[in-house]
C-alpha cells in the first residue's frame, strides 16, 4: 500500500488511539487548536505528522518496536516531499529510513513519560496560579533567564494550563503544556522551569502537581518528553508519579543537494 496524505480525524484518531500514550502529541494535534498547523501521512496502519506550528517544522514518528519496520517504509517514502529543514522526533530504529536523504544532527536521547501514579501525585501539596495573556511578557523574561531555547508558543496561554508562581511582580515558577486536547483526552507537559533564584524550594514540583490536577479534570492521559540526561527533571518527574514508558531520538535534519 502506498503513502497517502490522510485528512480524516477519525481514521487518525483510531489508528493513534490503540496507544494513547505513546502518541500522545499527535493525538492532541488532531484538536481544532492545532489540526490547521498539520500534515499527516499514512501507509496501512502507520501513521507520521509534519507539524507546520514551529520554524522549523517538527516530523513525529513514533512505533513500537514490533512495528519499526513498517514505519520505516513510511518514512523513506515521505522523504522526497518534506521540506529541506525539519526537527524530527523518531522512535528507535527509525534514522537509516531518512539517512540516505538527510544529514542528521542527533539532540540526544530522550524518553517519553507519562502519569501512572497519581497517589504520588496527591502527596506533593500544589502551588500556584492560573496565568494568562497579561503575564507573557513576565513568562517571556522567565524563560530567558532560566530556560533558553525552549519551544514556546504564546497561543498556549490560551489553553488555560499554565501555572505559575507570582513573587515581586514576577513570574518565578512556571509549568505548562504543549498539547492539551480533552476532545482526545490527552495533555503533554511542556515548558516546566524555575528562576535560577528561586531554586531549591521545591517549587517546580509543586507548580507541576497545581497544572497535573488540573489536567485530570478533563484528560485521561498526562504525559511529558525529557531529555535522558535531565537526570534532575527525570527524578522530580517520578517522584510526582511519571514512569518511563518509551525512547526516542530528537534530530536535526538537512537534505542532501536541497
Amino acid at each position: 500500500m502506498p503513502v497517502r496524505a490522510e485528512h480524516d480525524r477519525t481514521v487518525l484518531a483510531g489508528l493513534l488511539g490503540r496507544d494513547p500514550v505513546l502518541h500522545a502529541y499527535q493525538l492532541g494535534d488532531l484538536d481544532d487548536f492545532f489540526w490547521p498547523y498539520t500534515s499527516w501521512f499514512r501507509r496501512g496502519e502507520e501513521v507520521a505528522l509534519l507539524y507546520h506550528g514551529a520554524d522549523p517544522p517538527t516530523l513525529l514518528a513514533f512505533a513500537a518496536p514490533s512495528r519499526v519496520a513498517e514505519l520505516a517504509v513510511l518514512l523513506r517514502e515521505m522523504a522526497p516531499v518534506l521540506p529541506a529543514r525539519l526537527w524530527a522526533h523518531l522512535s528507535p530504529g527509525l534514522v537509516p529510513a531518512l539517512a540516505g536523504a538527510y544529514g542528521m544532527e542527533a539532540a540526544g536521547p530522550h524518553y517519553k513519560m507519562a502519569l501512572t501514579d497519581r497517589a504520588r501525585l496527591a502527596a506533593v501539596p500544589p502551588a500556584g496560579v492560573v496565568l494568562g495573556a497579561a503575564d507573557l511578557p513576565a513568562l517571556r523574561r522567565l524563560y530567558a533567564q532560566a530556560y533558553p531555547g525552549n519551544w514556546f508558543d504564546p497561543r498556549m496561554l490560551d489553553t488555560g494550563q499554565y501555572v505559575g508562581v507570582r513573587e515581586g511582580g514576577e513570574v518565578v515558577a512556571v509549568a505548562g503544556v504543549h498539547v492539551y486536547s480533552p476532545a482526545y483526552g490527552v495533555a503533554a507537559l511542556g515548558n516546566v522551569t524555575t528562576h535560577p533564584r528561586a531554586r531549591g524550594r521545591g517549587l517546580a514540583r509543586a507548580v507541576v502537581a497545581a497544572l497535573c490536577g488540573r489536567l485530570l479534570d478533563g484528560v485521561a492521559h498526562v504525559t511529558l518528553n525529557v531529555r535522558a540526561d535531565n537526570g534532575p527533571a527525570v527524578r522530580l518527574y517520578e517522584r510526582l508519579g511519571f514512569t518511563r514508558v518509551a525512547d526516542y531520538g530528537e534530530y536535526a535534519l538537512t537534505a542532501h543537494g536541497r
